[in-house]
């Protein structure tokens, strides 16, 4: 059984005691002194140290793990406690240093799913915003098994965990771009929105869009592709943030290709005729959700027939309370805030702390769960959360 935590009534009192104003400040005395620090103490863990054992089982072959009673579930267990310990900058180069991203890279050939899809997540957060472990996973051979396991994985997941960790790879970084153009990865955007999974769907069309929006030329790429047909099928999906993503894809097009033929302006524009009836429709709170649909509805009319819609002249593009003009949806762009490089230990709840015991690792690990050594949080929580939703 694990140990019960620290006397938090006690920290509290004692904090109250000291700073309610009633009593003026002093020095503390060491026996105090003495009591608060292993109070905080036991709430932290050497996560460099943490991070060392758990290379140690990364680097440990399959066979053996599993002749030792370390199950999968064990592993995927272990890997969302590393991503954990990488949501900090810092630490998430330092695995490379300590001799775990190689090993991490490993288990996206795992010939579990589950682990499979997991090691992509943790690779994610490595990569996030972070150029120098972009850098470090490019000269690892990172991209190779990612954008392996985003084209012909036979598990969703792990493409959709794939692709979610080579957006993260190739933003802002031109090599990283250049790989996934040699790597043939627009046939693989392409395959992904033929997809019946929405999330799958929904990262796809992020990143069309973002690769258009820094890549211009990447416009006469999709349009050989046959990209524009797919987007439009996909503006009319249920789904309101592929629809959204779909019709942002377009609009990129739209400001950066040439006027089409006569018979694609014609079915854009009843495309986006029928999404105008839909959304003349809408009750009030439905429009409220819709509004970027709006606007971009609105902007691509405007783009490809040089004229206003008519969700202008039935007042549906700015209703009462919203802010006029509409925002620029042509340039906006999908990414994260910047990523904090210090420790944030409040910034998952209580129960995050609780979720799981530590993992069976191999060799001189951890203090068993019953000492006061738990695993504290450093990161604020996530859209790219989930960076492309």
């Amino acid at each position: 059984m694990a140990k019960e935590g620290p006397n938090w009534d006690g920290l509290l009192k004692w904090s109250i005691a000291h700073s309610d104003g009633t009593r003026p400040t002093r020095n503390l005395s060491e026996e105090d002194r003495k009591w608060f620090m292993e109070a905080m103490q036991a709430q932290t863990i050497d996560v460099v140290k943490r991070m060392k054992e758990i290379t140690l089982v990364m680097q440990t072959p399959e066979q053996v793990l599993k002749d030792q009673g370390v199950t999968p579930e064990d592993i995927e267990d272990m890997l969302e406690e590393l991503q954990e310990h990488v949501e900090s900058i810092d630490m998430a180069n330092d695995l490379h240093s300590i001799g775990g991203l190689v090993p991490l890279l490993g288990y996206l050939k795992n010939s579990h799913a589950n682990i499979r899809a997991k090691a992509a997540d943790v690779v994610t957060t490595i990569v996030q915003n972070n150029p120098r472990s972009q850098q470090l996973v490019m000269e690892a051979n990172g991209f190779e098994p990612l954008i392996s396991n985003f084209s012909s994985d036979p598990d969703v997941t792990v493409r959709t965990k794939a692709l979610g960790a080579i957006s993260s790879l190739i933003r802002h970084n031109k090599p990283g771009i250049t790989a996934f153009r040699l790597a043939n990865g627009y046939a693989a955007l392409k395959d992904a929105l033929t997809s019946e999974n929405v999330r799958f769907q929904r990262k796809a069309l992020n990143l069309i869009h973002y690769l258009l929006h820094e890549n211009n030329s990447d416009c006469n790429i999709v349009n050989e592709l046959g990209f524009p047909r797919m987007l439009m099928h996909l503006a009319s999906s249920e789904d309101s943030d592929v629809r959204e993503a779909a019709l942002r894809g377009l609009l990129e097009l739209a400001c950066n290709t040439k006027d089409g033929s006569g018979e694609d302006d014609e079915k854009m524009k009843q495309l986006l005729q029928e999404r105008i009836n839909n959304i003349s429709l809408m009750s009030a709170e439905d429009l409220g959700v819709v509004r970027e649909e709006r606007q971009l509805v609105d902007s691509l009319w405007s783009t490809r027939f040089n004229e206003p819609s008519s969700l202008r002249e039935k007042g549906l593009l700015v209703l009462p309370g919203e802010d006029a003009p509409p925002p620029d949806v042509a340039s906006k762009i999908f990414e994260p805030p910047l990523r904090s490089s210090t420790v944030n230990p409040s910034s998952k709840n209580d129960s995050k702390n609780e979720k799981k015991e530590t993992p069976l690792l191999l060799g001189l690990g951890p203090p068993p769960a019953d000492s006061n050594n738990q695993v504290s949080s450093n990161r604020e929580g996530d859209a790219n959360s989930d960076v492309t939703r």
